[in-house]
């Protein structure tokens, strides 16, 4: 019966010895000057929660304050390759919008739409052959960005800057 028991004493006792060290090892919190001094600073350059979570956009003028955000897409593109309608090879990419500070709710507004845009880009893309041979080579990338800038100002507007490729991928089968 002892034997059973004095793993399980154990256990206990180094959860409870672990936990008593880290709550007295603890760092010290700040003192609450520097905090109100870093949330003052913050207030000041209007850098917000939000902005930092979408992402760090060109530096404008002189204080540094971020001029764009990135909104990322929240899935990824996947494009069949196709021959002899048999599926050889899938292309899968993620996708990056930047726009002006304050942007990202008009593109999450219109995403169903310019995911649809999208797509049709990248199939189009895909069956002039976009994607066969050294397909991130620069002439093809930026023809594949231009025209996925030009849908992405017809559906969200013309505040839309550039368009990020984060991730490209290709699977042949």
């Amino acid at each position: 019966m002892m034997g059973k028991l004095l793993p399980v004493i154990f256990v206990i006792l180094g959860l409870a010895i672990g936990g008593g060290a880290g709550f007295f090892l603890r760092p010290a919190p700040p003192p609450p000057e520097e905090v109100a001094e870093g949330e003052a600073a913050a207030a000041a350059t209007g850098e917000t929660h939000a902005t930092a979570e979408e992402g760090h956009g060109e530096e404008g003028g002189e204080e540094g304050v971020p001029t764009s955000e990135f909104v990322k897409l929240n899935n990824q593109f996947v494009v069949p390759l196709l021959d002899a309608n048999r599926v050889r090879a899938m292309v899968i990419m993620s996708l990056s919008i930047e726009m002006p500070v304050g942007g990202t709710e008009r593109v999450y507004a219109v995403e169903p739409r310019l995911r649809d845009s999208f797509l049709q880009v990248l199939f189009d893309h895909a069956n002039n052959g976009g994607f066969e041979g050294v397909y991130t080579s620069t002439d093809k990338m930026a023809e594949l960005r231009r025209a996925l800038l030009e849908n992405a100002r017809s559906v969200v507007g013309p505040d839309v800057k550039s368009i990020l490729i984060s991730d490209i991928l290709r699977q042949d089968s």
